[in-house]
């Protein structure tokens, strides 16, 4: 059946031609019409907040990760560059708090675990040097507590476990972790490990199909168990069960121009948070509700400059504005949601 995609006075003038039409020839036009039709009209859910942050002088690498600690109200951020501080420390209103540069070589993707009895950063490593390869936990103030993988050394073994540029990891309260590795490495995998750092399930493969990957950039869970990756390289999303690893659907229908780069939900699970990188856009896609994946539907977008590059993204928990890290722009930016 064909659809219609028309502008509101184009549209007034055309129903009243079929009304026309209709009543003087006896057509079911217009009756065909007003089923055929399909309406889109975008939300604007967020706003970008313009006075954040109020110290932008200390962005003096490349952009490439952020982190929220929804608890205590702070934000990290992870840049690259030489000679320059490599994790930044800043309040959810903008103001700098402190920098360190321990022990990371190339950031690539990060993740604040924040409870009541834990607070601790973690940080995906790419580089080549003599830190790279791994995922490292910080504490707040960045000491090292935990390294996974062996430093400055790429492989696909997991027993020791053995990273080749893993891109992003999300950590539930439980402290089970779940790892995207392979950011144009040898390995194109995900995995699940227990808070012992115990290997629970693993989907691990170059290729096309169900719980295959081709550079899987980004991960994160929903509040009804499941898995979400941007397999940005097959151009869609895939899904699973965080129980079992079961494969749940893939989307692949918004994601025809480029792969998602990165994936956060509202703090409401009402929307999915898509980064597309080369295209400078954020999109905002309806979740689908427990036992039905479905397809994706965009309700909203954000259209970001040319070349500002949104590479990965976190979202507040308690106030749900959006963090975004921009490798073009060489700057985090934040968008606050419109209240209704």
């Amino acid at each position: 059946m064909a659809r219609f995609w028309l502008c509101a006075g184009c549209t007034v003038f055309f129903l009243a031609f079929l009304i026309l039409h209709s009543r003087f020839s006896g057509s079911s036009v217009l009756r065909e019409f007003i089923f055929q039709i399909s309406w889109r009209s975008e939300e604007i859910l967020y706003k970008l907040d313009v006075g954040w942050p109020k110290h932008s002088e200390y962005f003096t690498g490349a952009t490439f990760c952020v982190a929220v600690d929804s608890l205590n109200g702070l934000l990290y951020i992870a840049q690259r560059g030489d000679n320059i501080q490599k994790v930044l420390v800043f309040t959810e209103d903008g103001y700098f708090l402190r920098a360190w540069n321990y022990t990371v070589d190339t950031p690539h993707g990060m993740f604040a675990a924040s409870t009541l009895y834990e607070q601790s950063i973690w940080i995906t490593d790419v580089g080549n040097g003599s830190f790279g390869h791994t995922i490292k936990k910080y504490s707040s103030l960045g000491d090292l507590v935990q390294v996974l993988g062996t430093p400055g050394k790429k492989g696909t073994g997991l027993n020791p476990l053995q990273f080749d540029n893993p891109a992003e990891l999300y950590v539930e309260d439980t402290g089970d972790i779940y790892i995207v590795d392979g950011d144009g490495g040898l390995n194109n995998r995900l995995i699940k490990l227990s808070q012992d750092f115990l290997m629970l399930w693993l989907h691990g493969e170059n290729g096309t199909g169900p719980a295959k990957f081709n550079i899987p950039h980004s991960v994160t869970v929903d509040s009804s168990g499941r898995v979400w990756v941007a397999d940005r390289g097959n151009k869609r999303i895939q899904v699973f069960d965080k129980d079992t690893g079961v494969w749940l659907g893939a989307w692949n229908n918004c994601f025809t121009e480029e792969g998602p780069s990165s994936v956060r939900f509202t703090p409401d699970g009402k929307y999915l948070i898509v980064a597309q990188l080369n295209l400078s856009r954020l999109l905002f896609v309806a979740a689908p509700p427990v036992g039905s994946i479905g397809y994706c539907s965009v309700i909203s977008s954000i259209q970001l400059a040319d070349q500002v590059l949104p590479h990965l993204l976190d979202v507040s928990g308690k106030t749900g504005a959006i963090y975004v890290a921009e490798i073009g722009a060489k700057q985090v930016q934040k968008y606050v949601p419109l209240k209704s």
